[in-house]
């Protein structure tokens, strides 16, 4: 090997092709395991420089020992004085190091074994300054040793960057020193050292080495095993954050780093940092603020203010809107309001502020509102939590005092009621629940009455008394955690409310109790306040009782039991888990006897009581028939008929259904590892025409193996009949899902039955005085397609707004996201516009819809039966069919109706139905004629003919 001459003076021997930089402070016992990993390497061209910061136990004598014992790849080095980081020993270690690359080790953690090998090798066939590997946190201390990955997707392929700028989230969220193998002669050329006598060092080195590096290489091997102990005696630097010294040390290398960014011009990689800061790392100490005290609080302020003032306006709205409001109310100190806040920060679906309505706008408090940038901030509308009944809501519940005599414990507090959702005159009770933290002993609920609830209009008042000497009775030791929650009943309507202590040291003292397992086990119970700042209680044991349990727990009888336990829970998951499932389905139920007569039904994969199925089912019950109908639900059974029995969507209840029953009917799929017995039917309904394609011709189907297309043509071949409307659905559908012709049965979509007697109608339904339409107003319904999962909420395309400002006076719109997507509406256009996602069928409200506008849904197919004006709001349709998996037809060709592009030619199409019906009269014959031509609105009767008609009662 080659002398390198930068190497240190003394040293004469082949320069090894990488040194790593093991540095430890007070960790005798860790630092052979640490030193061991990189002896073990299979790059054996490794040297270990340990550098010692002045321990005061014995690790600079083990680090003596390694040396001695591997003179010639181990070298041990010792600080005159502790630098109190880690910065100082590492700058030593690079001065020292005589390897052509540096790699640096922390005495707790271990590399990969073939982490060397794997990063040299990157760094040699790409020739970069840096190669960053996958960091992977270890949690020793779990019984699992439960693995996290460090930012996959940063190292999901290998790729090699010319500049940082190319990947902004490499210098924004991997800070990390000790997954990256660096060019020693780059670090010396650089001059770049970390800092010494400041924490966070890792963060500005970091951040130095990308923007200096000519080129940086990410691999996706595993290269850093990052041991966290979750229970260590002493914790790490950066988890001591009830230190502000540590807060602020960590917002001064904030500031450097963001120096460093404008020095160099990298103000969009300062953007991206920015971001970070707002939803992560301030996020971090944002939540201990309810621990701490007045003093704290406002040092914290005053240290970060000045910080917020410099981040980009434009960053706020990158982020949650609670991570964004909760800096905003940082920035003013503004602590009435950022303390429930952060109360929403820390458990997220909980609503702890009244709220504001104003000019048709949610803002999340009364206050700032004169601010432009503030107003925007604080506009939570968008959460839709003015949509929300109180049922629905998780409510703050500000614990406002706390005492106790004589074993009863006296509380009071505020519930938040926002936007008045509590009315004045409604009849309030409650009770407080204690209940045991862990579920699996969580034999019993102890409930005391709320003495006292009073209306106080943006809270609720409340006292109640506990006696909890008397009153609650843990089993004691396994029970040890008791939690607590307030009820609330609001004319009749429950919500859940937990206690949160926004002040620290609120609750206080002990109070006795009769444990079951006898007073010897614990004679007293004391509050505490959990991580998420809820009222919680711990039984005190006594301290032999203490000594005891933990030489049981670690001694044989206790392991014992753990093993028992562990046992226990494995093989209950396995009982419950899918593959035991399918077996069940196939070894147990499908071997029981059939049962004549029994359906089984299910809509969308049991969401909705809906479609085809559903008109099938009623018509079936209409005529009389005899028989037993099961209907499958995921989620909440509401709105599934009371009539039949209702089974969750993969329950045993479910599989034992499907296994004995006479008939399948749905109109998506039943689980697709279930093989359906021979004797049963299965009706497939389906759920629309195609405009996109679907099935084989889907070019991702195209591309899967043949294993995994022979799995899926198994699934389909289950059908034993499959509903066309129209020859079109020949060509698209039965071809795509390669159906055999006795398969397809040509009667029409049985839930079009109801649009074919709509159209012969001249009544308006009485859906529209159901959802409060005046009668002088005409119905649009908006009903777009799923536009694909990975969008935090359902955005309409358009100002729904300007739309109700613009026709409010002439339409009610009416929205319904597809079933998969959430939408959320502003007050202001309440009355104008409504939200109809939650109604389970779509078919009443094509009926009751005067227009429909849509883009690709295959509702375009049904409302034409209506023969009523479509409007095609397509504004992405290259890219919806260039992009995507493409079309059967021209929808620009076809389309029944206009097809617009801007919200401009929309609103121009809009403005009068009648001159649509004239002008699109012959086209949506055509589409009727070519897509609905089997429809004729007897395709329920003619299903149950066809197949159930010997089921009539004598």
């Amino acid at each position: 090997m080659n002398v390198d001459p930068s190497r240190p003076p003394d040293s004469t021997a082949a320069v090894p092709d990488i040194t790593v930089v093991v540095i430890v402070y007070d960790d005798e016992s860790r630092l052979p395991t640490a030193v061991q990993s990189v002896l073990t390497q299979t790059l054996r061209s490794v040297e270990v420089v340990i550098v010692d910061d002045r321990s005061t136990d014995g690790s600079y004598e083990v680090a003596r020992r390694l040396a001695a014992e591997h003179p010639a790849r181990v070298r041990a080095y010792r600080l005159p004085e502790n630098s109190g980081g880690c910065g100082a020993p590492r700058n030593h270690g690079i001065e020292q190091a005589r390897g052509t690359y540096v790699v640096f080790l922390d005495s707790d953690d271990v590399l990969e074994r073939n982490a060397c090998r794997n990063l040299l090798e990157a760094a040699e066939t790409t020739g970069a300054d840096l190669v960053s590997g996958l960091c992977v946190r270890v949690h020793v201390d779990s019984r699992s040793r439960k693995e996290v990955k460090w930012y996959p997707w940063l190292y999901e392929r290998t790729r090699t960057l010319e500049s940082i700028a190319e990947l902004p989230d490499l210098l924004v969220f991997d800070t990390l020193s000790t997954n990256k193998c660096y060019r020693r002669r780059f670090l010396l050329d650089r001059d770049l050292r970390f800092p010494v006598g400041i924490h966070y060092e890792d963060l500005l080195f970091s951040a130095q080495a990308y923007t200096a590096a000519r080129r940086i290489t990410l691999i996706p091997n595993r290269v850093y095993d990052w041991n966290v102990v979750e229970k260590a005696a002493t914790k790490s630097i950066s988890n001591r954050r009830d230190e502000i010294a540590n807060f602020a040390q960590r917002m001064e290398i904030h500031r450097r780093v963001d120096q460093l960014l404008a020095e160099q011009g990298l103000l969009e990689l300062k953007f991206h940092k920015d971001v970070k800061f707002l939803k992560h790392d301030l996020v971090l100490h944002l939540r201990e603020l309810p621990f701490r005290d007045a003093a704290y609080r406002h040092e914290f302020a005053a240290i970060t203010r000045d910080y917020l003032d410099s981040i980009d306006h434009a960053a706020f709205d990158e982020v949650e809107p609670i991570h964004a409001i909760c800096a905003h109310l940082l920035r003013g100190s503004d602590w009435d309001h950022l303390l429930p806040a952060v109360d929403t920060l820390t458990n997220r679906d909980k609503i702890s502020s009244p709220l504001l309505e104003r000019d048709g706008r949610i803002y999340w408090c009364a206050k700032h509102l004169d601010d432009d940038f503030a107003r925007r901030v604080l506009d939570v509308t968008e959460l839709g939590y003015h949509t929300k009944p109180v049922e629905k809501m998780f409510l703050r519940n500000a614990l406002t005092s706390y005492a106790e005599a004589a074993g009863t414990v006296r509380l009071a507090g505020r519930i938040t009621n926002p936007l008045g959702v509590v009315p004045p005159g409604a009849r309030l009770s409650g009770e407080l629940e204690f209940y045991a933290r862990r579920k699996s002993l969580r034999l019993q609920t102890f409930r005391f009455p709320v003495a006292t609830l009073r209306h106080e209009g943006e809270t609720i008042a409340w006292e109640a008394s506990a006696d909890l000497a008397r009153g609650l009775r843990p089993l004691g030791i396994v029970d040890a955690v008791w939690d607590v929650r307030l009820r609330l009943d609001v004319d009749g309507t429950r919500t859940t409310t937990r206690l949160t202590a926004s002040e620290p040291g609120l609750a206080t003292g002990q109070l006795p109790v009769r444990p079951r397992l006898t007073r010897l086990a614990a004679h007293h119970i004391e509050p505490e306040i959990s991580a998420r700042g809820h009222l919680c209680f711990r039984l005190v044991s006594h301290e032999q009782v203490d000594a005891f349990v933990a030489r049981g727990v670690q001694g044989p009888p206790g392991r014992l039991a753990k093993s028992g336990y562990r046992k226990a829970k494995a093989v209950r998951k396995k009982l419950t888990s899918g593959d035991t499932k399918i077996r069940l389905y196939h070894e147990v139920f499908s071997r029981l006897p059939m049962k004549k007569r029994l359906v089984v039904f299910e809509s969308h994969l049991g969401r909705q009581y809906s479609d085809s199925p559903r008109a099938i089912y009623e018509e079936m019950r209409r005529q009389g028939l005899e028989f037993e109908a099961v209907w499958s639900y995921s989620g909440s059974p509401v709105g599934f008929p009371s009539d039949a029995t209702l089974v969750r969507r993969w329950s045993g209840p479910y599989l034992k259904a499907l296994a004995r029953a006479e008939f399948w009917i749905d109109n998506q799929s039943y689980p697709l590892k279930l093989t359906k017995r021979p004797r049963t039917t299965y009706i497939q309904t389906w759920h629309g025409s195609a405009l996109k394609r679907m099935g084989f011709d889907e070019p991702e189907w195209k591309l899967k193996s043949r294993r995994r297309q022979e799995e899926q043509q198994r699934t389909l071949d289950r059908f034993d009949r499959f509903l066309i409307r129209s020859e079109h659905d020949v060509r698209t559908l039965a071809r795509a899902f390669r159906l055999k012709e006795k398969t397809l049965l040509r009667v029409g979509y049985p839930r079009n039955d109801a649009l074919v007697r709509a159209r012969r109608s001249t009544e308006r339904p009485p859906l529209a005085a159901e959802l409060g339409i005046p009668e002088d107003r005409r119905v649009l319904l908006y009903a777009p397609t799923f536009r694909g999962r990975g969008q935090r909420r359902f955005e309409l395309p358009f100002d729904v707004e300007r739309f109700a400002d613009t026709f409010g006076d002439r339409y009610v719109l009416l929205v319904r996201s597809h079933y998969l997507d959430h939408v959320v509406l502003p007050p202001s256009v309440r009355g104008r516009v409504i939200d109809v996602s939650a109604h389970h069928d779509v078919t009443p409200l094509l009926a009751l819809a005067d227009g429909l506008i849509t883009d690709y849904s295959s509702v375009m197919f049904d409302y034409a039966l209506l023969d009523r004006p479509m409007f095609f709001f397509a504004y992405d349709y290259k890219e919806y069919v260039y992009e995507g998996r493409g079309t059967y037809f021209d929808l620009l060709e076809r389309a029944p109706g206009p097809v617009v592009r801007t919200e401009d030619e929309l609103h121009a199409v809009l403005g009068s139905l009648e001159k649509q019906v004239v002008k699109y009269a012959a086209a949506r014959e055509r589409f009727v004629a070519d897509f609905g031509e089997y429809d004729k609105g007897d395709a329920a009767r003619s299903v149950v003919e066809q197949f159930f008609s010997q089921w009539r009662r004598a």
